[in-house]
């Protein structure tokens, strides 16, 4: 079924050039889609507003310069974010931390994976020294081979859902329950830590402000472009709430 906005019908020539953009995608084509969808909306906006169409960057860039304005982050809102995100702004702190993993493959019974794990942890927080034996025996991680050991990790070396809880652990600290991320169930322990140091407001400052900006900005565009779509007449597709948003993306403080 073809798809047409406003009375255009997206053609499969500018579906082949937007695809590539898609691939992460969990549906490359219906994303892919969506995204000319936001596209033709906000040209047609950009043409009954008289902007210039010759160059359909230059025309959606000044519809949402003038259309979704969005304040500039201030001192204050700077300052209070670097308070409450220290961790943020650490440098040089490292842990080591070693772990077991159970992986959830396909047709895996979660619930007995769980089970099972949990036994395991059980059997660690009784006797910890078993560590290392216990991963080179139960881990599904190439790092059982020597004993779970991850070695030295930084902020960023890991999944976002991993990191915050092994940071978060002291040195010598065994998590008392199962972790789970995107790579399955972890049992997690840290070895070592060496504290970082904070830098200077004034140093992160201007990051801080372009990046809570950025946000500021993104937000005033989705919202826009949700409100073209309400307007438009859409065939051949039908958008869930958060779909304009999830394509059109947006961006992230520091």
């Amino acid at each position: 079924m073809p798809v047409i906005v406003n009375g255009v019908e997206l053609n499969d020539a500018d579906l082949e050039r937007e695809l590539p953009r898609h691939a992460d995608a969990g549906n490359p084509m219906r994303s892919a889609i969506t995204a000319l969808v936001l596209r033709r909306v906000l040209l047609d906006e950009a043409g009954r507003q008289g902007l210039d169409a010759e160059d359909e960057e230059v025309a959606i860039g000044a519809l949402l310069a003038s259309e979704a304005r969005a304040p500039q982050a201030d001192e204050a809102a700077c300052r209070r974010f670097y308070q409450t995100h220290p961790e943020r702004f650490m440098v040089g702190e490292l842990i080591e931390a070693d772990h077991i993993l159970f992986q959830v493959t396909p047709g895996v019974n979660l619930d007995m994976l769980r089970a099972h794990a949990r036994v395991v942890l059980d059997e660690l927080m009784a006797d910890p020294s078993r560590f290392a034996e216990v991963a080179r025996e139960q881990s599904n991680c190439p790092s059982a081979a020597v004993g779970g050991s991850l070695g030295q990790l930084g902020r960023g070396d890991t999944v976002p859902e991993f990191e915050r809880a092994v940071f978060a652990l002291p040195a010598g600290g065994l998590l008392p329950q199962l972790l789970e991320t995107r790579h399955g169930l972890h049992i997690v322990r840290v070895t070592r830590r060496i504290e970082g140091r904070m830098l200077a407001y004034e140093q992160v400052a201007q990051q801080i402000a372009h990046a809570l900006s950025s946000v500021s900005r993104d937000t005033a565009w989705r919202q826009y472009i949700k409100l073209l779509v309400g307007r438009a007449s859409v065939e051949g597709i039908d958008l869930d709430d958060g779909e304009p948003e999830r394509v059109f993306g947006g961006g992230s403080a520091p």
